[in-house]
């Protein structure tokens, strides 16, 4: 079994652990707070079950009808995320309003706020776990599961905070209050989410970073060409799509333009293992004087 699916299979049940432990906090308490808390946690459990479908779907090889693969199905899953934070978001924000309207005491809070507060260490060692290896395996699922979890996290702190303040306080209102200004971090955070992984979606290049150094690797091994120009990058989840044109000059035999070729997309693929290269050989006359230089 792939390791990204092995995690995020993890991920689903880390998430079904914390959920009936946060809403078992607030059957102790009757606090409102924590009663969102775990209604955002419900989220928790969908989110891992959609990067668990994406990243099935992505490892899937590539077939007739889908002849580059399917890893942009990560892409999808974590703009599904990041809609799911903010559909929890609001719905957060609606309990917030009505217990600001109605609020009411909260019963054995300590208790409750222990065993929340083992909910929330839970999930904050989880997410930066998500986070690490979602980066480590280019998983744009893991990342998007771990950052939402690290959003669940902040929600779950600022409804800590706010329940201890009512019962130091006695000010009811306090609690709905607080879980109200954490879910308008959570709402900022799915925007981030989904930000960030269209730009995925619309074939957005490598970072110039990474893409210097793929000019730099190119130069250096392409000996023999001429000339390498129009080159595109773009990410796929987690494989990086990297085209280019090679200049040869025109009396080359096809197998030593060949042999170039294999020399220039070994040393891509040392450098970036889930890289997919095309390569494109030209005659001299196409040359554009505005590409990649050859070291010779």
């Amino acid at each position: 079994m792939d390791r990204s699916l092995k995690i995020a299979i993890g991920s689903l049940g880390v998430s079904v652990v914390v959920l009936a432990i946060k809403y078992a906090a607030y059957l102790l308490t009757g606090s409102i707070a924590l009663y969102s808390d775990a209604l955002e946690s419900i989220i928790n459990v969908a989110t891992a079950v959609a990067a668990i479908i994406a990243i099935r779907i992505a490892a899937t090889p590539a077939d007739a009808e889908h002849p580059y693969g399917h890893s942009k199905a990560e892409y999808i899953s974590a703009v599904v995320v990041g809609a799911l934070i903010i559909v929890a978001a609001l719905a957060i924000l609606r309990e917030a309003y009505g217990a600001f309207l109605q609020p009411t005491p909260i019963e054995t809070p300590w208790k409750g706020l222990t065993v929340s507060l083992a909910a929330t260490v839970l999930n904050a060692l989880w997410s930066l776990n998500l986070i690490r290896q979602g980066r480590l395996h280019r998983s744009a699922a893991l990342v998007a599961d771990g950052k939402h979890l690290m959003a669940d996290v902040v929600t779950s702190g600022g409804v800590l905070v706010g329940v201890v303040g009512v019962v130091l306080t006695g000010i009811l209102q306090l609690d709905a209050a607080i879980a109200a200004l954490v879910a308008l971090h959570v709402l900022w955070s799915g925007w981030g989410v989904i930000r960030e992984n269209t730009s995925g979606l619309l074939d957005e290049a490598v970072a110039p970073a990474e893409l210097e150094e793929i000019r730099r690797t190119i130069s250096a091994h392409a000996g023999g060409a001429l000339e390498v120009h129009a080159l595109r990058t773009r990410h796929a989840g987690r494989v990086t799509f990297i085209d280019f044109h090679l200049v040869v000059p025109g009396a080359m035999p096809t197998e030593q333009a060949h042999d170039i070729c294999d020399r220039i997309e070994d040393a891509i693929m040392e450098m970036v293992p889930s890289a997919n290269v095309t390569i494109h050989v030209e005659p001299e006359r196409k040359v554009e004087q505005v590409g990649v230089p050859v070291v010779a």
